[in-house]
């Protein structure tokens, strides 16, 4: 009995050593529940995403998505587990990623957005560049979904009008995404490239929102 537990001490040793990745302090690929490791339970976290029983986290879903296809899919607790159980020593994910590249997702939808090459996204880019913007937004006006940055960004207003997938800076410290039309000043952010008319509409008119802004 004794031998018995002791295999099982060892086993659960070796499993958590296997399992550990780095530090807490820092987001990881893999890493889905935020404890700082990478290990079956993460994987299991993506299992109940996909069926709907226990949501991740928006800000935790980039960690999750580890293929190279920028979607969440059973592929990727599959690549987690192979990872724990190290037949693969990093995700394809890592290697496809650009340090530069700013991702977006809506209610932990992702979207692909097309960044505008300005002073305000250069701003942004880099106030995310260490950890993820959670914005809360708010349903305005039938046409917009609107939410404050907690910060200020430069900001070059011209009058335009707006397109259903527009990305906006207003007044320098809020974010506003269009599934309608407005004429205002504005700076151009963006515009969201993967998603129809109707798909915005469906995304972003049924309630408030949370956009998470990651790098």
């Amino acid at each position: 009995m004794k031998k018995t537990i002791s295999i099982i001490i060892s086993l659960s040793i070796l499993f958590a050593l296997s399992a550990y990745s780095a530090s807490a302090a820092g987001r990881l690929f893999g890493d889905v529940n935020g404890d700082g490791v990478v290990s079956i339970s993460d994987a299991t976290a993506i299992q109940r995403h996909l069926a709907r029983s226990e949501l991740i986290p928006d800000e935790y879903l980039p960690c999750a998505m580890v293929s190279d296809d920028d979607k969440l899919s059973i592929s990727d607790a599959t690549l987690i587990q192979m990872y724990v159980a190290k037949m693969i020593e990093s995700f394809p994910a890592e290697a496809k990623q650009d340090d530069t590249e700013m991702k977006m997702i809506i209610n932990n939808t992702p979207v692909k957005v097309d960044w505008e090459d300005n002073d305000s996204v250069a701003a942004l880019r880099e106030a995310v560049k260490e950890n993820p913007l959670t914005i809360q937004m708010s349903m305005y006006g039938g046409f917009e979904q609107v939410g404050y940055l907690g910060m200020n960004l430069p900001r070059s207003d011209t009058r335009i009008t707006t397109e259903p997938g527009d990305v906006i800076l207003y007044s320098g410290n809020q974010m506003v995404v269009f599934y309608g039309s407005n004429t205002w000043a504005y700076t151009r952010l963006g515009h969201i490239a993967d998603k129809t008319q109707t798909e915005l509409r469906e995304l972003l008119s049924n309630g408030n929102v949370t956009i998470v802004i990651s790098i």
